[in-house]
């Protein structure tokens, strides 16, 4: 099932669409808890806090728009908050497994070196979905007249789409082959995760 047929429905109860932001600020926050965990103390750059910080204001400005569905809504990231809470905090960390598999694999790396090439592949992979599934988001938001919005959201991952780019350049001049292989690894997690969000709103 696409994900375009699923959020008119989210939208379109309140509860739904609450544990459907909180979802989303959980993966925003998990992204920011990676990005940070992933920082060499001595050698981390200005690209990468910058980054950081945004994942982790992403992750806030979501919480804050649950107020717009209702009061008290959604409180933590418990799983009766979530939509699809087991795959939604296995999707990420999923990825994270599979790309160093493959750095692992490909390129030998390990230590230091793997943990940035991981979160160069990773946050690439993700801000490539990022960059497809908000402005989906936003246009089932407009459709439905809702308060919610993420048009923020949205130019801001278009800046991080161009500074994963210009990163992955610096990286490999086989940037492109190993970046295709983290959009292949993120699709396929992608669709197994829609699937689940799918049969979550099955049994509700």
């Amino acid at each position: 099932m696409e994900l375009n047929t699923l959020l008119p429905q989210i939208i379109a109860d309140d509860q739904l669409h609450a544990r459907w932001l909180n979802t989303l600020s959980l993966m925003e926050n998990t992204g920011a808890r990676k990005i940070s965990a992933s920082e060499d103390p001595l050698t981390v750059t200005y690209i990468i806090l910058k980054h950081a910080a945004e994942e982790h204001r992403h992750a806030f400005y979501l919480k804050k728009q649950i107020e717009k569905e209702g009061e008290g809504l959604c409180p933590t990231y418990a799983a009766e908050y979530l939509l699809a809470p087991a795959y939604s905090r296995y999707y990420l960390n999923q990825l994270d497994i599979d790309v160093c598999r493959y750095l692992k694999n490909e390129l030998k790396l390990t230590g230091k070196e793997l943990r940035f090439a991981a979160y160069l592949l990773v946050t690439y992979a993700i801000e490539v979905r990022a960059d497809e599934l908000y402005p989906v988001y936003q246009e089932a938001l407009e459709k439905a007249g809702s308060k919610v919005n993420v048009k923020s959201i949205i130019l801001e991952e278009e800046g991080h789409l161009e500074e994963m780019l210009n990163q992955l350049k610096n990286f490999s001049p086989d940037w492109e082959v190993h970046a295709n292989k983290a959009v292949e690894l993120e699709s396929s997690l992608f669709i197994k995760w829609v699937g689940a969000l799918a049969q979550n709103l099955i049994l509700l």
